[in-house]
């Protein structure tokens, strides 16, 4: 029963991208400084995080998990602020249909290989071919998606 909501929680996360981004536009649109609109986009994740932190504190790492660590772990909400960038500073130069299809493609394209190859410790799942089918027409839907009409 517990993995009822898992997939409709993900689909709720994609939708949320989408207003995130447009959100994330009017910020920078407001603010004028592409900088300051990062910062302040991710000062209020810090300060949610830190809530909910104070509220569920339970369970602290161990030693021997921090240890075991790799380098590069705490450096994937770096990598997710560029995603925020882009939202900030392009969505509303190309559209929301167009920024979604370029970047849930291009994730789509490299966690499969991530998955096929097991990168960054993650488990093997190979391509297939319905895989790759499934990735091709994905590109087909951002050359539709971002067709300019007449």
């Amino acid at each position: 029963m517990r993995n009822v909501w898992m997939y409709p929680f993900i689909v709720l996360g994609g939708v949320l991208q989408t207003f995130g981004a447009a959100m994330n536009a009017q910020l920078y649109a407001s603010l004028e400084n592409r900088w300051l609109a990062s910062l302040v986009s991710f000062l209020v994740i810090t300060v949610f995080f830190l809530c909910v932190f104070l509220i569920f504190p339970a369970p602290l790492p161990k030693l021997e998990s921090l240890s075991a660590m790799p380098w590069w772990a705490p450096l994937g909400g770096l990598v997710g602020a560029v995603q925020v960038y882009a939202g900030l500073t392009l969505v509303h130069k190309v559209g929301a249909g167009p920024f979604v299809a370029f970047t849930v493609t291009a994730a789509l394209i490299a966690s499969l290989v991530v998955d096929h190859f097991g990168l960054l410790r993650m488990p093997v799942h190979a391509v297939t071919i319905g895989k790759i089918v499934g990735a091709a027409l994905m590109i087909a839907g951002i050359v539709l998606i971002t067709r300019k009409s007449g």
